[in-house]
This record gives C-alpha cells, sequence and structure tokens, in this order.
C-alpha cells in the first residue's frame, strides 16, 4: 500500500449544531442563542460548536447544549434523567458548503432534539441570550421584531435551513412512529398530544376522530391509572407512552 500523506489533503473543522424543539403555550418553538462573538456576532443562531478531538459527535452536541443553555438532553428511558427532563436525540443531516463558514472549511453535523415544555434556558459560552422563539417566526422572511419583542432577523450561517430540515423530520417521523410523545410529560392527556400534532403539523385537528385513532392504534398508548384537572372541565385520562415505536396504521398528516 503506497503511504498515505495527510498532508495532500486539505484540513477542515466540524462541527455540531442543535435543533431543539418543544411545544410551549400550544406553538411549536425552537430554542436560539444570540451570538456573542464573530461572525454573526448579535444574530440568532442554532445552539452548537466545534467537536473536540477526544469527543464523539453525540458528547459533543450533549456538551454544547448544556454549555450554552444550561440544559440537558438524555435518551429516553435514561434512568438518570429527572422527571419531565428527557429528551429525544438523534442526529439530523451533515451540511459542508465550502463557504458555509467565513472563518475556514466548517462541516456541521445537525441534531435534532425533542422535548416537553422545558423552562427557560439560561445563557453560556459564547451566546449573550437565549430563548424558545416560534419556529414559524424564525423562518419567516420577515426580520422585524417577533411576537416578545426581539429583533428576529435571518438567523447566522446557514441555520435557516437546518431548522427547517429539523421541522420537516419532525413533522414526518411523527406520522409514522410514536415520537409525538416525547413533546409529552410521563404523564399526559389524549387532549395534550392532540395539541403536539397540531403544533407540529401547524393544522387543527377533529378531536373524537384523534382520540379514536391514539388510543385504538396498538402499543401507541397505555392508561396510567389516572385522571387530570390540569386542562380544565372534566377530568381527563392519563395516558403514558406504550412500547412501540412504529405505528400501525399511521398518523397521516393532513393535507393543507
Amino acid at each position: 500500500m503506497p503511504p498515505y500523506d495527510p498532508s495532500a489533503f486539505p484540513p477542515f473543522a466540524v462541527t455540531v449544531d442543535l435543533v431543539v424543539l418543544t411545544v410551549r403555550r400550544d406553538a411549536l418553538c425552537a430554542l436560539v442563542v444570540r451570538r456573542g462573538e464573530p461572525p454573526f456576532q448579535g444574530r440568532w443562531a442554532l445552539p452548537g460548536g466545534f467537536v473536540r478531538p477526544d469527543e464523539d459527535l453525540d458528547a459533543a452536541a450533549a456538551r454544547e447544549l448544556a454549555e450554552e443553555t444550561g440544559l440537558c438532553v438524555h435518551e429516553p428511558g435514561d434512568p438518570e434523567a429527572a422527571p419531565g427532563a428527557g429528551a429525544h436525540l438523534e442526529q439530523l443531516a451533515t451540511y459542508g458548503a465550502p463557504l458555509r463558514d467565513p472563518r475556514m472549511r466548517v462541516v456541521s453535523v445537525a441534531h435534532l432534539a425533542l422535548a416537553p415544555d422545558l423552562p427557560a434556558p439560561r445563557p453560556g459560552g459564547d451566546a449573550n441570550s437565549v430563548r424558545w422563539a416560534a419556529v414559524e417566526e424564525l423562518l419567516s422572511t420577515d426580520s422585524g421584531p417577533d411576537s416578545s419583542g426581539e429583533q428576529a432577523g435571518p438567523l447566522a450561517f446557514d441555520h435557516a435551513r437546518i431548522l427547517a430540515d429539523g421541522v420537516e423530520r419532525a413533522r414526518s417521523k411523527i406520522e409514522y412512529s410514536s415520537l409525538a410523545t416525547a413533546f409529552c410529560p410521563a404523564e399526559f392527556t389524549v387532549g395534550e398530544l392532540r395539541r403536539v400534532y397540531e403544533a407540529v403539523w401547524g393544522v387543527a385537528l377533529d378531536p373524537r376522530n384523534f382520540h379514536r385513532k391514539v388510543t385504538g392504534t396498538p402499543g401507541f398508548l397505555v392508561p396510567a391509572g389516572g385522571t387530570t384537572t390540569r386542562q380544565g372541565g372534566r377530568p381527563a385520562q392519563l395516558f403514558r407512552a406504550g412500547g412501540a415505536t412504529l405505528l400501525n396504521p399511521p398518523m397521516l398528516r393532513p393535507e393543507v
């Protein structure tokens, strides 16, 4: 075998970017940080950063999330995860356009994290501030102030494309998998699950038809043995996520 010369190939850096989605006040929201350093200083961006030489990609994603926001991501079923703090984490896609980062050639491995309604994050690392923002506003071409009064503007780097890809992954996966329950607390009502689907898909669903579908899909939901009145009105039955990972039949997204 001929000798291998690493210097014959140009060096490049590897980063991780995080599309962290949750449902807050019946709206699909993403976590964004305001960049504290160039390039794109002052612009909103997805959480993320450079991968260290001694860590793998998933570890880098978890570290960056904790450093920049104070939030932790756990795989579902992690016994050390605090109640309500668990999140689904998966690799989303890889982005490597030569000019996507003005500093140098950078390849980013994006990750998608889905979680229940999380508390307000705290800034850290090189992030001046951090917040949950409605996906619809982040992806809007209107650069005016958003519903919270913050100046939205375009996201830094190619993060608008990464965010759009993450949102579409979430929208498609809840059709054929039980992933929608990752947006819910450990015990939830059918109405709360329906509002997750409505927020992610951006459509209104018929409550009775939805209830019939989700309770009739084998392994999707299991009764938790209690009721709640936290949504007002009559007590509603509580459920937990069942053991099914794939839904048969799938929950098809309505055509709009």
